[in-house]
C-alpha cells in the first residue's frame, strides 16, 4: 500500500516512552547532561541543566512509536492522509509573501488584495498587514533620521563651544600665572 512512497524518520518513543533523540548514533538508552535549547528538554530554571535518559536515533525493535514525514508521494492514495484536500485556513500576512501569491509589482496596492476570511454572516477578518510600507511609515522614518542628524549637528556645535571656552580659562590661567610670577619677581627685588 505503500509502494512509492518515501518517508522521513521524524522521532519517536521507545516501549518506556523515552524519546529518540537525533545525532545519538546507537538504538538503546543513554543518559545525557541536557542544557536550555537542546531537544527533549525544557528549561524549569534559568540555567539549570539536567541529565536526562534519551534513546539513540537508530531504529531498532523496542521502538512503541515511530514518528515519519512524508516526504515523496506514491502511486496510490492513503486513506486519510493524502485523499483529503485541506485548504489553508489563512493567508499570507507578510506584505512581501501577499505580492508573491498574487504576483504583484511594487506600486500595486496589496491592501487590495489581503485575503479575508468570513467569520458570521456579513462579518469577515482579515490580518494587519506587516511590513507595508506606508506615508505615515516613511514620515517617521525620516523624523527620526532628522532628530539625529539635529542631534549630532548640537553635539558639534556644543563642542566646539566648549573648545572655546577651554581655550579661553587656560588663556586665563596663564596670565594668572604669568602675573603672579611678576608680582613675586617685584617682591624679591
Amino acid at each position: 500500500e505503500f509502494k512509492g512512497y518515501v518517508f522521513r524518520i521524524g522521532g519517536g518513543n521507545d516501549k518506556q516512552g523515552f524519546p529518540m533523540k537525533q545525532g545519538i548514533l546507537s538504538n538503546q538508552r543513554v543518559r545525557l547532561l541536557f542544557k536550555k535549547g537542546m531537544s527533549c528538554y525544557r528549561e524549569r530554571r534559568s540555567g539549570c541543566r539536567k541529565r536526562k535518559s534519551v534513546r539513540g536515533c537508530i531504529v531498532g525493535p523496542d521502538l512503541a512509536v515511530l514518528s515519519l514525514v512524508l516526504v515523496k508521494k506514491g502511486a496510490e492514495e492513503i486513506p486519510g492522509l493524502t485523499d483529503d484536500n485541506k485548504p489553508r485556513r489563512l493567508g499570507p500576512k507578510r506584505a512581501s509573501n501577499i505580492r508573491k501569491l498574487f504576483g504583484l509589482e511594487k506600486k500595486d496596492d496589496v491592501r487590495q488584495f489581503v485575503v479575508r476570511r468570513e467569520v458570521k454572516e456579513k462579518k469577515s477578518k482579515a490580518p494587519k498587514i506587516q511590513r507595508l510600507i506606508t506615508p505615515q511609515l516613511l514620515q517617521r522614518k525620516r523624523y527620526f533620521k532628522a532628530q539625529t542628524r539635529k542631534r549630532m549637528e548640537a553635539g558639534k556645535q556644543m563642542k566646539v563651544e566648549y573648545m572655546k571656552r577651554v581655550a579661553e580659562y587656560r588663556q586665563e590661567q596663564k596670565e594668572a600665572r604669568a602675573a603672579e610670577v611678576a608680582k613675586k619677581k617685584k617682591e624679591k627685588k
